[in-house]
């Protein structure tokens, strides 16, 4: 289990995180999502261990990742899969980490596998496109068959064989009890594999929800109308408290009113429809209508740009504000 309490950072003037408080919990994958320099990559590195935090307390099963015994054996991490000598081997990379972390040299052999990398293992590490070194980078989270798998974008580069494969790992991971906390701007995907997400902008909690629950209270539902008289039944939608766009070629979008309501509405009054579609709420949409105006710029070290002073505190967990 992951916890963060009051977790804050400040570089000089700037507040790239703000008080975070919230649990990851095992037997799930938590979606970690906010936009570009909402803090996420800087609270990532805050739980290990690797940027201090300015105050707020983070920690992996209880303890700090600086103090576990064996953290290769209890945490597996991906930030950066750039961050590796081009001129080793893929398989002397994780040979590497594998004693540096008390891990026998038979495991390396077992995640290249895992990876799918094993014909290339021997192959200089500058050589790897970048789906490759995606690839090395979990082979090395995964290398002390962590209960902990943290990982920050491990989608970017991935054919779609790869991520329906990542996909599959992650969602097995969490299934055999054990935790996960993924990164990604990849909102189909993460749709796809989270159960639970952490909404974060401006350094501050906006969200902690099931997935579900979040695309179906931030999208909202959206119904798409084919009628020859339009302009007619949006009015009585309106009237109803439906907000209702377009009307061009006789199409309306209804936002407010489910299709049963609109079917019934446009029976009472005779009006003739052509087609009455549900629009599926997306997370992409929910995420937009969370995190408009959240933004911030982040520079590569981390840094965030100037704070958004305005930006309104979370008032609880749990709930979609």
């Amino acid at each position: 289990m992951i916890s963060v309490r009051g977790l804050t950072k400040r570089y000089g003037e700037n507040l790239a995180v703000d008080g975070l408080t919230f649990t990851v919990a095992p037997g799930r994958v938590t979606g970690f999502l906010g936009p570009n320099g909402a803090g996420k990559s800087t609270t990532l590195r805050m739980l290990l261990g690797l940027d201090t935090p300015t105050s707020g307390d983070a920690r992996i099963g209880g303890t700090a990742y600086r103090r576990l015994a064996a953290p290769a054996r209890e945490v597996g991490a991906l930030l950066d899969p750039a961050a590796v000598d081009p001129g080793r081997t893929g398989a002397n990379h994780l040979l590497w980490l594998a004693r540096a972390g008390g891990i026998g040299r038979a495991r390396v052999d077992d995640v290249l596998g895992l990876v799918g990398l094993e014909e290339v293992g021997g192959r200089r590490i500058r050589h790897y496109s970048l789906g490759m070194r995606q690839r090395l980078g979990i082979a090395a989270a995964l290398l002390g068959d962590p209960g902990v798998l943290l990982l920050d974008e491990p989608l970017n580069g991935l054919d779609p064989e790869g991520i329906v494969w990542t996909r599959r790992l992650l969602k097995g991971f969490a299934e055999e009890g054990r935790t996960v906390l993924l990164s990604s701007h990849l909102m189909n995907e993460m749709e796809a594999t989270a159960d639970h997400v952490l909404v974060i902008g401006g350094g501050r909690l906006v969200a902690d929800v099931g997935l579900a629950e979040l695309v179906a209270t931030g999208a909202g539902t959206r119904v798409e109308a084919v009628s020859p008289r339009a302009d007619e039944l949006a009015a009585l939608l309106r009237r109803e408290g439906a907000t209702v766009d377009g009307g061009r070629g006789g199409r309306i979008a209804v936002t407010g009113a489910d299709a049963a309501r609109v079917g019934d509405l446009a029976a009472r009054h005779g009006i003739p429809v052509h087609e009455l579609v549900p629009v599926r709420a997306r997370l992409e949409d929910a995420f937009m209508a969370l995190t408009r105006g959240r933004g911030r710029h982040e520079g590569r070290t981390g840094e965030p740009g100037a704070a958004d002073a305005n930006t309104r505190k979370p008032q609880g967990r749990g709930m979609v504000r």
